[in-house]
């Protein structure tokens, strides 16, 4: 019995040790091949958004450094669609390695990146007319999670190997109308004074699990792919 555990033990950590080996292999490629420069200018451009209050230096309000913050995220949001754009999608996607793990691959370098980027945006703003933190991250963490869903769900409906220009697009407009279009009695855009503050965010909270669902649903490798490959190991 001791001879079999030992194996059992050593297989295990040799199946281990394999797993951690092809993460390590797939992990600098994946960072290579990153849409770097969409990202880059994205965040450029949202924190020059961030910066206005400051620069303007009088007749700044509250309500002014808010909606920057917000363009700010959203800027940061158009170029996160851009993610998932791969021009060897094709060839990596008959890897033994699972969409779910690529996925994960392609956003683990960009959360600190992201965070780093946030907190600079946010120190930009004087403190005199910051919004709530907690409020307005909330709201850039949503607009975050519905690109990156966005870019999943291009991905998992076509075979296109660039949908982060369509999904920024959708995504644009969609901010666009929801700004304009949205009912008053489902407010979304709501200054912190407002008493409807609390509830609007509660909405962005909904959205916020919405979008992070349908990442997580859309990484899973479609039903026939999986029958497919395990057609193909079997034969």
């Amino acid at each position: 019995m001791r001879g079999v555990s030992g194996d059992t033990s050593r297989v295990a950590n040799g199946d281990t040790s394999r797993a951690a080996g092809a993460w390590r292999a797939l992990v600098r490629p994946v960072v290579r091949t990153l849409p770097w420069r969409a990202i880059g200018v994205a965040g450029g451009l949202g924190l020059l958004f961030a910066a206005a209050p400051r620069l303007m230096e009088e007749d700044v309000s509250g309500r002014l450094a808010l909606n920057a913050l917000r363009m700010s995220a959203l800027a940061f949001a158009l170029g996160a669609a851009f993610l998932l754009d791969d021009p060897a999608r094709h060839t990596t996607a008959v890897v033994p390695t699972r969409r779910a793990v690529r996925h994960t691959l392609r956003l683990a370098p960009v959360v600190p990146v992201t965070a780093l980027w946030w907190t600079a945006a946010l120190l930009l703003v004087p403190a005199e007319v910051r919004p709530p933190v907690g409020g307005v991250t909330l709201e850039a963490a949503a607009a975050l999670a519905l690109a990156l869903a966005g870019a999943a769900f291009a991905v998992r409906r076509s075979d296109g190997t660039r949908p982060g220009p369509a999904v920024a697009g959708a995504l644009f407009a969609t901010a666009v109308s929801a700004s304009l279009l949205w009912p008053e009695r489902w407010a979304l855009f709501v200054a912190p004074g407002d008493e409807r503050w609390a509830a609007a965010h509660d909405r962005w909270t909904v959205l916020l699990c919405a979008a992070l669902a349908v990442w997580a649903v859309c990484g899973a490798e479609p039903v026939r792919r999986r029958i497919g490959g395990g057609l193909g190991a079997r034969s």
